[in-house]
């Protein structure tokens, strides 16, 4: 009887986290602001959402496979923590970050900040638009100064001296916002314009003026 009653209240308590699990994935939704400024609610992602998400996917992937041959010990701590970098053009400090992560042969992705389109995803993601931008898991590093990025490197175990093997390969970098996703944005921001516009009535054609015989011409005054 007890092991019933067991059984019985296992089933009872997994079927109670399979509906709460249920009413979780029903309940979300997604807010998003439109050029009008109109918030909308919708249980799809923004386009620029999907966009980023997109791009980050893609750079999680590359390296991911770049990471496959790593040492061991390297490989845990790359996949605990995932070191990305954000930079930009003519950016000094930029280049000293790429070179302390390089220096001590950190695994890492390298996102490009150059166009509006990256700009404005990089205030979502950091809340300002200062470069360098870094994350080490889920540590947010904004600037560089050597002694603060290293000391975060140390805290997520990254080794001090480089154990990359001879032939890898860091991913290229990538801009924030792909290519497409920028060139989708003002096509869809047309269309959504056009639906918008106020359609106009058809109006009937004025009726032609009756013939006159003494003004065959239909000149009036």
């Amino acid at each position: 009887m007890k092991i019933a009653a067991h059984s019985t209240t296992l089933l009872s308590l997994m079927l109670l986290l399979s509906g709460v699990g249920s009413a979780v994935q029903a309940q979300q939704v997604y807010r998003s602001v439109g050029p009008d400024g109109r918030v909308t609610f919708s249980d799809r992602p923004p386009v620029e959402a999907k966009s980023q998400a997109t791009a980050e996917t893609t750079g999680t992937q590359a390296a991911s496979s770049a990471n496959d041959n790593l040492p061991y010990a390297l490989r845990q701590v790359a996949s605990r923590f995932p070191v990305t970098l954000y930079t930009g053009a003519d950016c000094a400090p930029c280049a000293s970050a790429r070179s302390l992560l390089t220096g001590r042969g950190v695994p890492f992705s390298e996102r490009t900040v150059t166009s509006n389109d990256d700009i404005d995803a990089l205030k979502r993601l950091s809340g300002a638009t200062s470069l360098p931008f870094g994350t080490i898991g889920a540590q947010q590093l904004s600037g560089f100064a050597e002694s603060e990025w290293t000391q975060y490197l140390d805290a997520a175990g990254y080794p001090k001296q480089s154990q990359l093997p001879a032939n890898y390969r860091r991913p290229p970098a990538q801009p924030l916002v792909p290519a497409a996703a920028k060139s989708a944005a003002p096509a869809e921001a047309a269309s959504r314009d056009r639906s918008a516009a106020p359609r106009t009535r058809n109006e009937a054609p004025r009726p032609a003026p009756a013939a006159n015989p003494s003004n065959p011409a239909g000149i009036s005054f």
